[in-house]
């Protein structure tokens, strides 16, 4: 395994990851386990951001020194439209973060990611920028993204996915090899029309009824 790539291997990631990867499994549940992943995933992704000191009054009136999170130092950053599936959970566990778009699609006979849209919030060159994707495929869209994001002056990115596969896992390491990698699974491999297989299916589609 790579050095860059983390795995939340886990039985209840391994539990609700069988539950997504069924097509018949309805539109709400679907959109439930996404998000319930998606806050893992957060978990996992912000272990490492910096802290600070702060002086709060307990309950009983002493006075302690707490830890919290530094001002706006985190950026999460969904790939349009699919990435936007996982925003909800990360929000659900760091609400105070800010967020960018960024829309790559890639083409359907080239495989080839296009850019259609970026939008980032103010000092993103400070940030911990978290890109989202529900799947990483061939990689070719979270590389041009990622390409985009560093073009905005980020130094500090990771991508965050809930299925991998070995082929995009590999050629986003290859692109971008400071960039760390989390995803609740790396499947087998991709099929001819490189989907991920298993996979969850087109995981966009299936999230928003399409």
């Amino acid at each position: 395994m790579l050095r860059n790539v983390q795995i939340i291997d886990h039985p209840l990631v391994h539990h609700k990851l069988s539950f997504l990867r069924d097509r018949s499994l309805p539109i709400v549940e679907f959109r439930a386990i996404v998000r319930e992943l998606s806050v893992l995933l957060a978990y996992e992704a912000t272990k490492e951001l910096s802290l600070k000191e702060k002086r709060i009054t307990l309950p009983d009136g002493t006075i302690c020194v707490a830890k919290k999170l530094e001002d706006d130092t985190l950026c999460f950053m969904p790939i349009l439209r699919a990435g936007n599936a996982l925003l909800a959970g990360m929000l659900d566990f760091v609400p105070t973060a800010s967020v960018g778009h960024i829309v790559v699609q890639r083409h359907h006979s080239t495989l080839e990611a296009q850019e259609y849209y970026f939008k980032a919030p103010d000092k993103l060159e400070k940030k911990l920028c978290i890109v989202l994707d529900p799947m990483l495929a061939t990689g070719h869209s979270a590389i041009a993204a990622i390409h985009r994001i560093k073009k905005a002056g980020v130094k500090e990115l990771i991508f965050a996915c809930l299925v991998a596969a070995p082929e995009g896992v590999k050629a986003l390491s290859e692109a971008h090899p400071d960039v760390r990698i989390i995803t609740c699974s790396i499947d087998e491999g991709l099929d001819q029309k490189s989907y991920i297989v298993p996979g969850l299916g087109d995981a966009g589609d299936r999230f928003y009824g399409t």
